[in-house]
């Protein structure tokens, strides 16, 4: 395993972070407590010590399977991220948004959940727009300042919004948020035109969802719909977006590469998120250990600046998704 810094801070990260959406019951295709736990405990034993997830996974049940399986090992060990913004376990006008109401009632929660005094990266889940920036920010700098989060981070909006909330924080002198997790792989690149070079402007990391497109990455695109967690009534799902544009193209070149290399295409697709300088660590979700052994795996696989712009050639600008 590699280890990077989380950007304009000194806190250490593992350049793959687990992410903890597969872990619950609300959907078919999601792991139970057993099935999870021997996810994270490999993903520890392979070095792994960054890990995501949210409030509102499985209703609370991953942040639940999450802070159970880390109760055998010694805590400071791990970088635990998770997310407020969508109801969590119950349905009220107050349930969801970034009101200081809301964070500071569903940060209780989460720290219930995951059996943790401090969470290391508390995330907005997305822009509240009905809520003024500046009481989401006063409201996360008091949960810094009581001691319940260690750093702060934001999720995919636009690059304004992102631009307003900083500068709100600067004129505020307010906590900054020292990441944004955004939906970002081989066939979605719009992240490109606007958020990363202001991630890169603002010392801001990068810790992309998604990074396999839903399973488009991993398979040839006429198989896409195989799986359930790509399966059309996936609410999770971004539709047909990778398949318009370039997408077909750059599939077919992703399964080239990869049976060039004997690699998988999840490899590469990986390997290519990797290898980006623009790239905190991709938060990578598995439903069994060969994935996520392959996952770690792909670490090692070199793309060569001549592979990356092969890959990256077809590309055409996409529809935005995931805001």
């Amino acid at each position: 395993m590699e280890y990077t810094t989380l950007r304009n801070t000194g806190l250490s990260v593992s350049e793959l972070c687990l992410g903890c959406m597969s872990f619950g019951s609300r959907e078919s295709w999601m792991l139970d407590e057993e099935e999870s736990h021997e996810i994270i405990d490999r993903a520890i034993d392979l070095g792994v010590n960054f890990f995501d997830t949210a409030n509102m996974y499985s209703g609370g049940e991953s942040e639940e399977i999450l802070g159970s399986a880390l109760e055998g090992y010694d805590r400071e060990e791990f970088v635990v991220a998770t997310k407020v913004r969508f109801p969590s376990d119950t349905d009220h006008p107050n349930s969801a948004g970034l009101s200081r109401k809301t964070i500071e009632t569903e940060l209780e929660k989460s720290l219930g959940r995951l059996g943790m005094d401090t969470i290391d990266l508390y995330q907005i889940h997305r822009a509240g727009p009905e809520t003024p920036i500046e009481e989401t920010l006063r409201a996360l700098d008091d949960a810094v300042r009581r001691g319940q989060v260690r750093y702060l981070g934001a999720s995919s909006m636009w690059a304004h919004e992102f631009a307003e909330a900083l500068y709100a924080s600067d004129r505020l002198d307010k906590e900054r948020f020292v990441s944004m997790q955004n939906h970002y792989n081989l066939a979605y690149r719009e992240e490109e035109r606007e958020m990363l070079p202001l991630c890169e402007r603002e010392g801001v990391g990068v810790v992309p969802w998604g990074p396999l497109a839903q399973g488009f990455l991993t398979r040839p695109h006429e198989d896409h719909r195989a799986t359930t967690r790509s399966d059309p009534d996936n609410k999770h799902d971004p539709g047909d977006v990778y398949h318009e544009g370039g997408g077909h193209e750059i599939n077919e070149r992703v399964e080239e590469l990869a049976d060039e290399k004997g690699v998988s295409m999840a490899q590469i697709a990986l390997a290519w998120q990797y290898g980006s300088e623009l790239v905190t660590a991709p938060i990578v979700g598995v439903t069994s250990i060969d994935h996520l052994e392959q996952a770690v795996e792909a670490m090692e696989i070199g793309l060569t600046e001549s592979d990356r712009e092969y890959l990256e050639e077809p590309y055409e600008p996409l529809p935005v998704f995931g805001i």
